[in-house]
């Protein structure tokens, strides 16, 4: 497939990306406990399903907080050249030619917001691609160049 593209996400995207984890790791555990809680009142269940659900807990903030972040953040590359974005994420690549983008947004959320980030959304017909995690200066200039280079490319047909 050819070489990865030459630009990474900003490395703070790790840390945005570890507290939503933590957060969903958090709300399935709660939720699933009280579910068992329930079980545990109507049907005499006892504690093993407990301490199972607290291993299960552990590991899933072991992967989810621990590795994921470091393991998404080392397979996501992106690049800009005048005719086309190139994106690569884990083993896919996506190359979009400006010609075909309809709509480039940056969007922040929250979390993103208070860490400085940023993302870029670049709209085709046929779908939409994300780049995540990008310091909020980077993230205009990369949404300003596509725009630029979108524009050239539709008065060129």
């Amino acid at each position: 497939m050819g070489e990865k593209p030459a630009n990474q996400l900003d490395p703070r995207v790790k840390a945005v990306w570890r507290i939503e984890y933590a957060i969903f790791v958090t709300i399935a555990g709660l939720v699933l406990g009280g579910i068992l809680f329930l079980l545990s009142k109507l049907l005499n269940i006892g504690t093993m399903p407990f301490n199972i659900l607290g291993v299960v807990l552990v590991l899933a903030y072991i992967v989810f907080v621990g590795i994921a972040p470091t393991f998404a953040y080392s397979r996501f590359r992106y690049e800009v050249s005048d005719d086309y974005l190139d994106i690569w994420k884990k083993k896919s690549r996506y190359i979009i030619p400006f010609i075909r983008v309809q709509d480039i947004q940056t969007k922040q959320g929250f979390l993103m917001r208070a860490f400085n980030l940023a993302e870029v959304t670049i709209s085709t017909a046929a779908n939409d691609h994300v780049i995540p995690g990008l310091a909020i200066d980077t993230a205009e200039q990369l949404r300003n160049r596509a725009a630029e280079l979108t524009r050239l490319a539709h008065e060129d047909v």
